[in-house]
Formats: structure tokens, C-alpha cells, sequence
């Protein structure tokens, strides 16, 4: 049974996402929070498996609240559910350490599996959308985009053929892209993203890619 926190400060926007989620037999809500602050309180309190996180509420926001949790060390992972799939306040709920972001208006079915993918360890965002997304707000990245990649202990611990993974991952390519484009088996490049994700830190995918842009591994188009 995979537990779910929805944090929106929209009395129906909860209702309406309770009564989709449970509606399935493998969810369930074990508390909806109208702030971010009580979204904090009750990650804290209920150690969801996922968080479904508003970003414009009152008081304290999503995109705090979502930094809040990440460094607390909840294992909790958070899904942003943004109004626009541009929205620059998306791009900075997955620097907080979102796990993903959807739409409002994304399809019952879509918000369902993106719920089940975020507590399998996974990614929500497509690797092409969260690249166009980093391209979109380039200008939040803490260096200029000409500037040399800072000498980064998270990427000096990888191989090179794992630096190259990584980089080939922040420029959008799928496990099977990767795997047809470097001639690999896909169960190897998932065994290699396995150990990136391990070496550096990152939570998901989407955090992976983040780092890439960082360290200007990978710059923007």
C-alpha cells in the first residue's frame, strides 16, 4: 500500500485528488494539509510515501515546505503539482529536491502512475520536458553558462564511463537511448544509473540531471 499526504490549500482540489486516489486499491491518503506548514507537521508526524505538493499556498509554500522535508531526511518523495508545466516555480521545486512535477490538468491515469512512480524511486518528469524545463530557467544555475565545470567531489567519485552516462542522461536520453546510442545493454546502463545516483547523492533522476547542469557537464542549447 503505497500513503499519500496531499498538501493544496483548495478545499476541492483535495477532494477531488482523495477521491481518485482512493479509489484504487494499491493508495491511500493518510492526511491533506491546506499550508505548508501543516504539509511539514504531518510528513513529520505520517511518513508518507509520497507527498502531492501545491506550490502557491499561503504562509509557508510548496516549494519551501519541499525543501523543508528533503533535508529533514523523511524518506517521503514529493510531487509537485504545478498550473502550468512551465512554470518557473516548478523548475524550483525540483531544485528544492521534488522528485517530479505535474499539471493540475494532467489525466486521472497520469497523476496515478506519477504517484506510483515517485514511491518506486522513480522520476515523474519526461527526461525531454525536464531538459527543456532546466533550458527555459538556465538563468537560476549558480554559473555562467560559459563557465568551466566546478571541480565537484560528487562527479571526481565516478568512472568515466559513468561521467559520460550522467552527462548523456542531462542532455534527455532515455535508459534505451542510452543503451542503442553507446552500443550497451539496457540492464547495464540501468546498473550504472543505479551507481550514479548512489555516488552522487542524487534522489532521482530528475536530481541527476540537475547535477549536470551544475557542474556544467551539460550546458544549455
Amino acid at each position: 500500500m503505497t500513503t499519500v499526504l496531499i498538501a493544496d490549500d483548495q478545499p476541492m482540489q483535495r477532494f477531488g485528488f482523495r477521491m481518485l486516489l482512493e479509489s484504487q486499491d494499491d493508495l491511500t491518503v493518510v492526511g491533506e494539509a491546506a499550508d505548508g506548514t501543516e504539509a511539514v507537521n504531518l510528513t513529520a508526524r505520517h511518513q508518507p510515501d509520497v507527498a502531492l505538493m501545491d506550490i502557491r499556498m499561503p504562509g509557508l509554500d510548496g516549494i519551501e515546505a519541499t525543501r523543508r522535508i528533503v533535508r529533514s531526511g523523511a524518506r517521503t518523495r514529493i510531487l509537485i503539482v504545478t498550473t502550468f508545466d512551465l512554470d518557473e516555480y516548478a523548475y524550483d521545486g525540483l531544485r528544492a529536491g521534488a522528485s517530479g512535477f505535474l499539471v493540475k490538468d494532467a489525466l486521472p491515469e497520469e497523476l496515478l502512475s506519477g504517484i506510483r512512480a515517485v514511491a518506486a524511486g522513480d522520476a515523474v518528469v519526461a527526461p525531454s520536458l525536464t531538459r527543456r524545463l532546466l533550458d527555459a530557467y538556465v538563468h537560476h544555475l549558480p554559473t555562467a553558462p560559459d563557465a568551466q565545470a566546478p571541480q565537484d567531489p560528487r562527479i571526481n567519485a565516478l568512472t568515466e564511463r559513468e561521467r559520460e552516462i550522467l552527462t548523456v542522461i542531462g542532455q534527455g536520453w532515455s535508459n534505451t537511448e542510452i543503451a542503442t546510442r553507446l552500443h550497451l545493454a539496457e540492464s547495464t546502463v540501468k546498473t550504472h544509473v543505479t551507481r550514479i545516483l548512489a555516488k552522487t547523492g542524487a534522489r532521482d533522476r530528475v536530481q541527476a540531471v540537475i547535477l549536470a547542469y551544475d557542474t556544467r557537464l551539460v550546458t544549455p542549447s
